[in-house]
């Protein structure tokens, strides 16, 4: 079998478009729950699990830029790091991801088709759209609309593209953080409720309340796409991408999160936005949600097509093409990972012990999106979710379990156990690891298993409590 290869990507990104596009990933509608958040764990706690959650998270960023090196230059993803620690388990991680994705693309759907008839409501004479089959009070009217938008988008392949896009999505990020302040600033809501700031309302509250934090920050899906298309790809560009972006989300919460609260005290829903008096303010602020989870749609879109290139490829190149050798090599990598069985050395490319054995390497690198691939799936993927989008009204416990397994594999658990095998695995076996690799390694470990408890707290207080993503 003749050894495939795969040219190197070229990245144009500058550090700025990247931080853009991961704090648009970051923040969204959840970002509105804060306030909510916070008045089940109290002012202390919650702020103190919002800063926990941002700290944990860019961990788990941290780890895939570090074991991004451990892959072709260019090409780095879940699926080639996967083949190089576990990869029969590959094609489980890329499905987890595509389906996280694609569940949360059409939650935003939903948010369209759920805000816009209120908007039209407040906006249009009573008259117009006081009959009930009124198409401006069609939620399927307005999803429908709204994928003009969505659609020329999604076709962008690279997520750099969307630079400006998430930069009008982040204008309304601010605009809704400024009507917080502003109303938290002027005391005009009268329907207050008591304030804690030490005492939580309850342990039950506090992990009902508890994934809006974790979620808060998903955007480990992208942050492969990002490194790659990266014109500097060097540790201290990425880490900038990474503390621009998450500290900023991490402000954002803060200042929504303890202002809502305080306007509103116990009162406050589980939505801020809606809690305010009918006003121009509060109707441009549901505008500005709508602006903002339509041009974050792309970013899920992005990542969800990946995956499933990936998937199908796995499944061509192990199942359909029945290849055996393929399949003994990805065993082989999976049990001694880099161990050149000769020698007992080990080696960072595992592209060089396939070129030995005439195996080939496609299964080792980010596999192309062929142009007429690209098509079919991101069709395919608007297509199922428009269709979706309108006949459903509600998603919130399906993504509350897509949410807790898939959010919690690809923020905590994978950068996890792709960290705890990688980092480090470039020495001899005589030579010891530093200081730093070892508390790394543990580091990851630790990681992992945080995830693994997210996945046990979250999934329990899905079924139990009744708490959404």
């Amino acid at each position: 079998m003749s050894v495939t290869t795969t040219s190197t990507t070229t990245g144009t990104a500058t550090a700025r478009s990247a931080s853009i596009n991961l704090l648009n990933t970051i923040i969204g509608s959840g970002m509105l729950a804060m306030s909510y958040g916070i008045k089940a764990n109290g002012i202390i706690l919650g702020i103190f699990v919002i800063l926990f959650s941002a700290l944990t998270s860019s961990f788990g960023l941290y780890l895939q830029s570090k074991c991004s090196k451990y892959v072709k230059e260019g090409h780095s993803s879940f699926f080639a790091l996967s083949q190089l620690t576990y990869p029969s388990l590959s094609i489980i991680f890329d499905l987890a991801i595509a389906i996280k994705c694609f569940g949360v693309g059409i939650s935003y759907l939903v948010v369209i088709g759920d805000l816009m008839p209120r908007i039209m409501e407040t906006m249009v004479i009573t008259d117009i759209v006081s009959n009930s089959n009124s198409y401006l009070l069609n939620r399927n009217f307005w999803i429908t609309c709204f994928m003009i938008i969505v659609v020329p988008l999604s076709f962008l392949k690279k997520l750099d593209s969307l630079k400006y896009a998430s930069m009008v999505a982040l204008s309304s990020v601010g605009y809704l953080i400024i009507l917080v302040f502003v109303h938290f600033c002027e005391r005009d809501i009268k329907d207050k409720g008591p304030i804690r700031i030490i005492e939580p309302q309850s342990f039950t509250k506090i992990i009902s309340a508890f994934p809006i934090f974790v979620f808060g920050y998903t955007c480990h899906q992208n942050m492969f796409s990002l490194i790659n298309e990266l014109e500097d790809k060097s540790s201290k560009n990425i880490n900038k991408v990474i503390q621009t972006s998450i500290g900023i989300a991490a402000l954002s919460y803060v200042l929504v999160g303890l202002t809502g609260y305080i306007t509103f005290g116990d009162n406050v829903g589980g939505n801020i936005i809606v809690m305010y008096p009918q006003s121009v303010s509060s109707t441009v602020g549901r505008i500005a949600i709508v602006i903002l989870v339509t041009l974050s749609y792309p970013l899920q879109c992005h990542p969800c097509r990946a995956s499933a290139n990936h998937v199908f490829h796995y499944i061509k190149a192990v199942y359909i093409n029945n290849n055996k050798s393929n399949k003994n090599f990805l065993q082989k990598i999976n049990n001694n990972h880099f161990v050149d069985q000769t020698n007992g050395s080990v080696s960072t490319e595992p592209t060089e012990l396939a070129q030995e054995e005439n195996i080939s390497t496609e299964l080792l690198h980010i596999v192309p999106l062929e142009t007429p691939r690209f098509i079919i799936l991101t069709t395919l993927i608007l297509i199922a979710s428009y269709l979706l989008a309108i006949s459903v009204s509600s998603l919130e416990h399906v993504l509350a379990f897509v949410g807790s397994t898939g959010s919690t594999s690809i923020s905590f658990i994978l950068p996890g156990i792709f960290g705890y095998k990688l980092i480090g695995s470039e020495k001899q076996p005589n030579e010891e690891l530093t200081l730093f690799q070892r508390c790394l390694k543990w580091g990851s470990l630790a990681l992992a298993a945080w995830g693994l408890i997210v996945m046990i707290v979250c999934l329990s207080a899905t079924i139990f409590l009744g708490a959404g993503h």
